[in-house]
């Protein structure tokens, strides 16, 4: 396949920078939000033709370089043993968290072809671009699904998985090992469905400092991150509010790194010394600004990756459910109309 994302994986010369967005399928596009209207979450992921139907719209709105699978990081939850449900307007919600030992052992990582409909809305999502973009796949990192699964949802203060880290390190380690023996599988499954990439989501560890990072997380996101490379796709790792510890955070592996908008993206990738591609990383709430002022923005982040190859334009985090389409669009056109 012929694919400018791809080639910018592997920091290959691109004839333009490609260019996609995290959450770009989603409720800031009315396509999606008619949907969304008759389909809970789980239900649109679980769906094959849904979560296909989904993962096409923005490929077709915007014209971007790539197309991410419509899912969520939580789904592997549920062959583990979970009940998760998503709750009006607090998001996800497990309602057996796990707290002791007893929890950690009943945790199956058996079940991960209940996930098959992931794959499936893959290969569906594959044969309908006909080589057009690739497939973008993803998983949460280890320490994103730990933090929800002892938490119970999201959490400001992350005090139950500190606290679990802190005072029983061996439970927290078999719990860490479980959820790479269940993320592995379901990335290598959705790479044998045609996914040619796959991002790994740190989206909580930005909760960490660096110690903490680099002795109780780092090395199951390496063992996930190489157990994904086995397959021969490029892993994009991306770590929310990580600026603080992003050369620790590439240590951990990734073929382009991702950054989120709290640190300047030359800084960044001058940090790893330009070994791994990179990724990202304009403000999502820029796409709300007058299109002078994004325009400004967009070629200022294009200008500060200079012309290394090996740079994919990204926002540093999801798409904002507000955000006006039109802006969206506005970015792939500047991004594809500079010239350094």
């Amino acid at each position: 396949m012929n694919s400018r994302f791809l080639d910018a994986c592997r920091r290959r010369p691109t004839d333009v920078r490609p260019v996609w967005f995290m959450r770009q399928a989603g409720r800031y596009m009315k396509q999606y939000r008619d949907i969304r209207a008759k389909h809970g979450i789980l239900d649109i992921c679980k769906r094959p033709d849904l979560a296909a139907t989904v993962t096409l719209q923005p490929v077709e709105i915007l014209d971007v370089d790539a197309a991410i699978i419509f899912a969520d990081l939580l789904l592997p939850v549920e062959p583990m043993g979970m009940k998760l449900r998503f709750a009006a307007g607090e998001g996800p919600v497990i309602e057996n968290p796990v707290r002791t030992s007893q929890d950690v052992d009943t945790l199956s990582i058996s079940n991960t072809d209940e996930l098959g409909y992931v794959g499936e809305a893959i290969q569906t999502v594959v044969k309908s671009l006909g080589g057009k973009v690739p497939v973008v796949g993803f998983v949460g990192a280890p320490f994103t699904l730990a933090s929800y699964t002892i938490e119970g949802g999201a959490s400001r203060t992350f005090l139950r998985t500190k606290q679990m880290m802190y005072s029983n390190e061996t439970l927290w380690r078999r719990l860490m090992g479980k959820l790479v023996d269940v993320l592995g599988p379901f990335a290598l499954m959705q790479v044998a469905s045609g996914a040619r990439s796959i991002q790994v989501f740190d989206s909580w560890v930005g909760a960490l400092g660096p110690d903490d990072y680099v002795r109780f997380v780092a090395p199951y996101s390496r063992a996930l991150i190489e157990r994904i490379r086995s397959s021969g796709v490029p892993v994009i790792h991306f770590g929310t509010g990580a600026a603080g510890f992003f050369r620790e955070l590439h240590a951990a592996g990734g073929d382009v790194m991702g950054v989120d908008w709290r640190i300047n993206i030359d800084q960044a990738w001058m940090d790893i010394s330009y070994r791994s591609a990179i990724q990202g990383n304009l403000d999502p709430a820029a796409l709300f600004a007058p299109l002078p002022e994004l325009k400004a923005k967009v070629h200022e982040l294009l200008k500060r990756t200079g012309t290394r190859p090996g740079h994919i334009f990204n926002l540093g985090h999801g798409i904002l459910p507000e955000t006006p389409v039109d802006n969206v669009k506005a970015v792939v056109q500047m991004v594809r109309e500079f010239r350094p």
